[in-house]
């Protein structure tokens, strides 16, 4: 084991404070008998490739969901678990770090502990790299002191980011069952909870006694469904991100000469910069979403900017903040073609000075167009799961050049007649990742890993721990768990021209929801967003009085607790059971039969609709 890993930080004064801070935990974790009620079996996102994931995942596809009941709930087929023998549990960082992971740890240790002192943690060194080469550090009270509530992975480090060969495959067996560990908590975002089901998967197959739980940790927002309100470290991210936005903003109103363009990360879904428009309201934002949805070309963004700019101008203003996502860039149709011939090329083992001349006509073009430092980004190896290396393109520069050259080409024709545009780009990336977490974070991440503990109790196996009804107090959160495999899906898309593949099940990033809640809001305040510089600055992030509470709007506006409501659905078509049964009257079972078909059928003509839509 490295000796930099789990040593006691040099905390200032606000970390030490941060560190007494005790997170809540909802009623239905307290006490040491676990309550479990189990719901309906669970099928695929996607009915259409449901025979795909049930095929890839025969020992874990199906299973219930779960929820976890407090002590006074009064519900009969619940079961109750009241014996705890002491545990022996791993936990790994696989996914990019992320603000409030450290609590997760702390909340999983913490239930271990109060179930069975003799209980065991160990934490993998590393990342993967330590998981499979069983690298491990024995999770204490003492070795947590110093991070709890605090930001970064650096108590037990991080490296690649996939379990997915099968050497990887097996070296994981081999530490889980080395180690005789009763679960592995693997704690990431989309690729790191989709090796966690291959994982659950496999080790059912092969009778590992090992069970595998997934947690959904990532900045980036995208690991977001039906059973999944929210990621651990997306709050803090966003929060941190917008008040460096409004600072921004503040300087631009205050100098009213420079436009600033900037990147934020969260790979290709645009969820962070969404958010951080709604929190500080710069005059504009580019979603990936939209350009996908529009089919927008690098031109027709341009173009876009450049009317704001000049729409401004005749308002006497020539300043401005401008938003774009990492994942611009994949979005922009001809950018991403062009980056999936490149990859094509370094797959088949040409060197970037060769890429240039075996590029077909077009994508040389393309690419001879682009200025040459995007150029040299566009040729950087793409990263383990196959995107561009997205942090390291630097689409703001792009854009802000091309804006420059329209602008200089319009005053030269005539058809503008404001002042010289100029240009300041930035990209808030590594910058808010290892920041203190919010207080949202703190308890988000302490329950989750809660529920991994109940997860193990109940001897579950490829789940996700979840919270849903997040945007209430604590003390109403509602806590369970979801199958990993019941929200994958099967990605079809095309590489290269006329080549179209299939892809294997999944968990995939989720897109921001151009018919949501948010994005509605968003559209309803652009147009004054754009022109009448309605900059909000939310001021740093907020631990005790006001703000402290304030959770993302992305989440207060969304009407969620998806898995509050099947439960409330599974009641209700429980108590049409008890009514309409052998022996109801003719009335009963007429008014049944006629409600039943008619909801049926609209069902059947929403679930045809929205499959079609959402996974083509």
């Amino acid at each position: 084991m490295d000796s930099d890993y789990g040593v006691p930080r040099e905390l200032s004064d606000l970390q030490k404070k941060r560190g007494l801070y005790q997170p809540e935990i909802p009623p239905c974790l307290e006490g040491t008998t676990v309550r479990v009620e189990f719901g309906g079996e669970t099928t695929a996102s996607d009915p259409a490739g449901a025979h795909v994931v049930s095929q890839a995942f025969p020992h874990t596809y199906g299973q219930p969901l779960a929820h976890f009941l407090r002590a006074k709930s009064n519900v009969p087929n619940a079961q109750i678990i009241t014996e705890h023998p002491p545990r022996r549990v791993g936990v790994v960082f696989s996914g990019r770090q992320s603000p409030g992971g450290h609590n997760v740890i702390w909340g999983l240790h913490r239930a271990l502990q109060i179930h069975n002192t003799n209980s065991v943690l160990f934490g993998f060194v590393g990342g993967t790299e330590g998981l499979f080469s069983q690298k491990t550090l024995e999770i204490t009270d003492e070795v947590l002191s110093s991070y709890q509530n605090q930001g970064g992975y650096d108590l037990l480090g991080r490296t690649v980011d996939k379990i997915r060969t099968i050497e990887q495959v097996n070296a994981a067996k081999a530490a889980c069952e080395t180690l005789k560990l009763d679960g592995l908590v693997i704690i990431g975002g989309v690729t790191s909870n989709t090796d966690a089901a291959q994982l659950a998967e496999i080790f059912a197959e092969s009778k590992c006694s090992t069970k595998v739980v997934g947690v959904p940790v990532t900045l980036n927002g995208d690991l977001r469904n039906q059973f999944v309100e929210a990621n651990v470290g997306f709050d803090t991210i966003c929060k941190v991100n917008s008040q460096l936005i409004s600072n921004v903003c503040t300087d631009a109103l205050s100098a009213e000469k420079y436009y600033y363009f900037i990147r934020l990360m969260g790979r290709k879904a645009s969820h962070v910069a969404l958010e951080c428009t709604l929190q500080s309201h710069p005059n504009m934002v580019i979603l990936g979403e939209e350009v996908t949805a529009s089919k927008l070309t690098l031109l027709d963004i341009t173009k876009q900017i450049s009317d704001a700019v000049q729409a401004r101008a005749e308002q006497d203003k020539y300043h401005g903040v401008v938003l774009i996502p990492e994942g611009l860039v994949e979005s922009i149709p001809e950018l991403y073609a062009l980056l999936q011939e490149i990859h094509a090329l370094h797959g088949q083992g040409f060197s970037d000075e060769k890429i240039f001349n075996h590029l077909s006509p077009w994508a040389s073009a393309l690419f001879s167009f682009l200025p040459p430092f995007i150029r040299k980004q566009l040729l950087l190896h793409p990263e383990s799961d196959d995107s561009a290396q997205l942090s390291q393109i630097e689409t703001e520069k792009l854009l802000a050049h091309l804006v420059e050259n329209e602008m200089n080409k319009r005053m030269k024709e005539g058809t503008y007649k404001g002042k010289k545009f100029n240009a300041i780009c930035h990209f808030f990336g590594y910058q808010a990742r290892g920041s203190l977490p919010s207080k949202f974070d703190c308890d988000y991440a302490y329950v989750l890993g809660h529920i991994c503990y109940h997860i193990l109790a109940a001897g579950l196996n490829g789940y996700i721990a979840t919270v849903t009804n997040l945007k209430s107090p604590v003390n109403k959160w509602k806590c369970g768990a979801a199958p990993i495999t019941a929200m994958m899906t099967i990605k079809r898309w095309s590489r290269g021209p006329g080549a179209t593949s299939i892809g294997k099940p999944a968990v995939h990033p989720a897109s921001v929801d151009l018919k949501g809640k948010a994005y509605e809001l968003l559209r309803r305040n652009a147009s004054s967003f754009l022109l009448d510089d309605l900059y909000r600055n939310p001021g740093p992030l907020q631990f005790d009085g006001p703000g402290a509470d304030a959770k993302s709007f992305t989440l207060s506006v969304e009407d969620q607790d998806y898995m509050g409501r099947i439960k409330l659905l599974q009641e209700y078509l429980d108590k049409v059971k008890s009514i309409v049964k052998p022996g109801c009257s003719q009335e009963v079972l007429k008014a049944a039969l006629s409600a039943m078909a008619s909801v049926t059928e609209v069902l059947s003509v929403i679930s045809l609709s929205s499959n079609s839509q959402g996974f083509q």
